[in-house]
């Protein structure tokens, strides 16, 4: 490696692909393909889907890139080798700048579907840079995600052609799948958190709780999702309720796979049925 005449290393040079590796993209995409898809069910059209998922995804890239930048110590200090901030190869900096640039697309692509869908949108991402900032180090760390995740099906919703609030089933169930997602995401790092002092409310429960608090939270939200909308409830939500309980399990309580990437991918998988039960329910979300 070359260094400067000072001695010191020279700052890598800025490239996308480590960029992008910072913003949580496996997740961002992932929310962004959910929400569009009950944009699309819900009449939203395809130029209402586009605004949709351009808004969605901006604002998840924000929240991603804001929570490498303020996690830029804790990682380097845990060794973390998948955050490129931690192993240097992109500065604090370009992240927080990178944060902030895509918030401030998130301001007028989520106004474009109206003032309080815009609103309600804006409040959901206002709350995952609010758990990056400081409440994760809380007891009430799981309350950013409920209130982004629940904020999702109020944004497709409020936007036309409906312009109305979602059912309460709608709101709980995400609200919960965003609860679950907080567990899920956190129980792989639960040591070295406490280790750098981040006692959000996973980390006061520890690994043992968390393992059975995530699927059963989960299942929760798949619940009410199946069982919320008016009518009985039909042979395709009994057994996307079947699956999902299984997948969650599996996920997390069994102790060997409670640890690396499976848990939070079995949570994207819970989380696909549940977006899968609200696309049979149809128009019946607002």
């Amino acid at each position: 490696m070359s260094l400067h005449p000072s001695g010191v290393s020279p700052r890598p040079p800025f490239r996308l692909p480590v960029l992008l590796r910072s913003c949580h993209l496996e997740p961002a995409l992932a929310v962004t393909v959910f929400v569009t898809a009950l944009a699309v069910a819900g009449g939203r059209g395809a130029a209402g889907a586009t605004l949709v998922a351009g808004a969605v995804l901006v604002g998840q890239l924000s929240v991603g890139w804001c929570n490498d930048a303020a996690d830029a110590r804790r990682d380097t200090a845990c060794g973390r080798r998948d955050k490129p901030v931690a192993t240097g190869e992109l500065p604090p900096g370009a992240a927080a700048v990178a944060a902030g640039a895509a918030l401030g697309l998130c301001v007028p692509l989520s106004l474009l579907s109206g003032t309080a869908a815009g609103a309600v949108h804006l409040g959901g991402v206002a709350a995952g840079w609010a758990y990056n900032l400081g409440l994760k180090r809380t007891v009430l760390s799981p309350l950013p995600y409920a209130v982004g995740f629940g904020s999702l099906p109020a944004f497709v919703t409020l936007g036309p052609p409906s312009q109305s609030w979602p059912a309460w089933w709608a709101v709980t169930g995400a609200a919960l799948l965003g609860t679950g997602a907080h567990v899920v995401n956190v129980l792989p790092d639960i040591e070295d958190d406490l280790a750098t002092g981040v006692t959000g409310l996973p980390q006061r429960l520890g690994r043992a709780a968390c393992r059975w608090t995530a699927p059963f939270v989960m299942l929760a939200a798949v619940g009410v999702l199946v069982a919320g909308p008016p009518g009985a409830v039909g042979a395709p939500g009994r057994v996307l309720a079947v699956v999902a309980g299984a997948v969650a399990v599996a996920g997390t309580a069994v102790p060997s796979a409670a640890g690396g990437r499976w848990p939070f991918r079995a949570a994207i998988v819970v989380a696909g049925t549940a977006v899968t039960q609200l696309l049979l329910t149809g128009s019946d979300m607002a």
